[in-house]
């Protein structure tokens, strides 16, 4: 007996709860692609980390090699406490790794 395929609809339905929400692609829709994809990161490590983020604070989350290059880090700003990414915030890194800040909360 063949097997029959499920439908691109019935695996969209399944998912649905990792999609973006429409209001989020509206906000996002003046934005490059690759911007939007790591807001969307953000806002997932901000839900995943939850009341942790004050205990995490100044640490890096993760590093990502963007094009041979190229590296972005996403990190935790020990000032502010918000998650960002090197590329969109900028990163002024602590040699011990533990003490880092985005570009708006280093001191110039």
């Amino acid at each position: 007996m063949a097997r029959t395929r499920k439908s691109k609809e019935a695996k969209g339905e399944i998912y649905a709860g990792f999609l973006d929400s429409a209001e989020e692609r509206e906000e996002d829709s003046d934005l490059p692609r690759d911007e939007i994809g790591r807001r969307k990161i953000k806002r997932q490590y901000e839900e995943l980390l939850g009341i942790r983020i004050e205990k995490l604070k100044g640490r890096v989350l993760n590093r990502e090699r963007i094009s041979k290059t190229v590296e972005g880090i996403y990190f935790i700003c020990a000032k502010c406490m918000k998650v960002c990414h090197s590329l969109d915030e900028g990163l002024v890194e602590d040699p011990a790794n533990e003490n880092n800040l985005c570009g708006a909360c280093a001191p110039r």
